[in-house]
């Protein structure tokens, strides 16, 4: 019986200490998601091979990106995959994007990826500033 209730409350004990862990990793997780939008700034600078935030270059301008719908500038020459996505460019939207542009909208004529959470997070923050 003292052995039933000793294993009851170890297996209790080993539940909490677990859920502690789990919910320490949580955290980490949602504060890594969050961007650095100073670090996006000096990250956006590989970006700039292509973009600027102001004006069309080989790729579109960046001012207002968040928020934009995808193919939507005017006087810049998409793909017709690109103008034809239906994309919003959200958070959400944006870090799938920079994962894998031609797995997110294939026949894009982007290629450049960033392969860090944290990064493309950072870049992201970055752009929100760029309206």
């Amino acid at each position: 019986m003292e052995r039933a209730r000793y294993l009851g409350g170890f297996a209790v004990g080993a539940l909490a200490v677990g859920m502690c862990i789990a919910a320490g990793a949580l955290a980490a997780m949602e504060n890594s998601a969050k961007g650095d939008a100073v670090r996006g700034k000096s990250l956006y600078q590989a970006c700039e091979a292509c973009h600027s935030i102001e004006d069309n270059d080989l790729g579109p301008r960046h001012r207002g990106v968040v928020g934009r719908r995808a193919g939507s500038v005017a006087d810049y020459s998409y793909s017709k995959a690109l103008k034809s996505s239906d994309l919003t460019w959200d958070e959400a939207t944006l870090d799938r994007w920079l994962t894998n542009p031609s797995a997110l909208v294939p026949g894009t004529k982007m290629f450049f990826q960033l392969s860090g959470a944290q990064d493309r997070a950072d870049v992201i923050a970055y752009l929100q500033l760029q309206k």
